[in-house]
């Protein structure tokens, strides 16, 4: 089955891959559970029930690292399927360097994790890169391009928060999570 995505104004056709409920006007909103303004509930794994080369960005915010390891290269080969010659693929990731150089300097003002959960800075360090135990997969730069290099992707950059090398702006619209996160871009 395949499923016509939406367009923004500018013509583009873009992609919000695992976006739980931070839904985005103009994109087509995928994620795996079902919700409201949810375009499309699947799971990656199982591939996207949408034709090869249909997107222009594909964004995807904290989503790829709650993947177990030997689903991302699967998972990305997907989203880099689906992305026209060209495309560009976004990704917000949480940044394991960022949280390991902040255990260095010992800024506990840096984690997230409240003091009745965790109260050593290595308590505070494993608790927020594993998030819970929802992050199945920590990631650094070199560990991210070196996948993307992998699939097929030709350039990847490192970008920060709310800038891209893309041609559309709109392409970190999507971004949040500004202290702790790894933003890269990959184009196909």
């Amino acid at each position: 089955m395949d499923q016509s995505s939406p367009t923004c104004e500018s013509g583009l056709k873009r992609l919000n891959w695992g976006c739980g409920p931070c839904i985005a006007p103009g994109w087509m909103n995928v994620d795996r559970n079902a919700g409201a303004g949810v375009d499309l509930s699947c799971d990656i794994r199982d591939g996207l029930p949408v034709a090869s080369n249909t997107f222009d960005y594909v964004v995807s915010i904290h989503a790829l690292q709650d993947l177990p390891y030997l689903d991302l290269l699967p998972a990305l080969s997907e989203l880099h399927r689906v992305l026209k010659p060209g495309g560009v693929l976004r990704l917000g990731l949480p940044d394991l360097d960022k949280a390991l150089q902040a255990y260095l300097r010992k800024d506990a003002g840096y984690f997230y994790i409240p003091d009745q959960d965790a109260r050593s800075l290595g308590g505070k360090l494993i608790t927020q890169i594993i998030w819970y135990g929802s992050v199945r997969t920590p990631c650094t730069y070199d560990f991210i391009e070196e996948l993307l290099l992998k699939i097929g992707f030709r350039l990847v950059v490192r970008c920060a928060y709310k800038q891209s090398q893309s041609a559309d702006a709109e392409i970190t619209t999507l971004d949040n999570r500004e202290r702790e996160s790894l933003f890269v871009e990959a184009t196909k």
